[in-house]
């Protein structure tokens, strides 16, 4: 059974309020303070924790520890999971310089391009031809994949990516990709995000003004 992506993000929202938790010295939290930290219920969070088999005490609450090593094995943070990503222009450089994957337990191994002029084999990441793309997805068991190519390109790359075996795309061109039952795909348009963004802080100043 696929658990609802929602469910699946709140973990990772609970993660990180764990986190800093820790960082203040905590040991043990209750239900209503990750509530509180990310948002939800405390019914909610006792729900999503249930999915997966999570259970706390009452009086003793959850020991953060214990929760974040639960939490990291059912995100798969368990052991580091190998990323490629397909386009080496502003948002695929910007994401092999990013320094936050390690630190999450994943790591970017290759990048590809069509451009023979962005290909570099000397880099701590290698940006490689695009034709090598099946053959290093194959040989390095990579499951992962991310897309950073404009529109017109993307279900190429899509397509491509299937054909090399990846079983997970996270999609940053501005078009909605869909993919067999066997893949899982997340759109995310920055675009469309950042005019959400606009739309409610306009709408906020408005209420005020009337």
């Amino acid at each position: 059974m696929i658990t609802a992506k929602n469910c699946v993000a709140r973990l990772s929202r609970y993660k990180s309020a764990l986190n800093r938790f820790k960082t203040l010295g905590f040991v043990k939290v209750f239900s209503d303070n990750l509530a509180d930290a990310v948002g939800a219920t405390s019914s909610q969070v006792r729900k999503d924790f249930s999915v997966f088999g999570i259970s706390g005490s009452k009086r003793g609450g959850y020991k953060i520890d214990e929760l974040i090593e639960k939490i990291n094995n059912i995100l798969g943070k368990n052991e580091v999971q190998q990323v490629i990503i397909v386009g080496a222009g502003n948002i695929g450089s910007a994401l092999m310089n990013f320094k936050g994957f390690e630190k999450e337990g994943m790591k970017i191994v290759a990048c590809f391009d069509t451009d023979p002029t962005k290909v570099n084999r000397l880099g701590n990441i290698q940006v490689l031809p695009i034709e090598e793309l099946k053959s290093f997805v194959l040989n390095n068991k990579i499951k992962i994949g991310i897309i950073a190519v404009p529109d017109n390109a993307a279900p190429g790359v899509m397509e491509a990516l299937l054909e090399a075996g990846i079983k997970g795309v996270l999609n940053f061109a501005p078009i909605q990709l869909k993919a067999p039952e066997e893949c899982v795909v997340n759109n995310v348009n920055i675009e469309s995000e950042l005019e959400n963004v606009i739309y409610y802080v306009n709408a906020l100043q408005k209420s005020r003004k009337t």
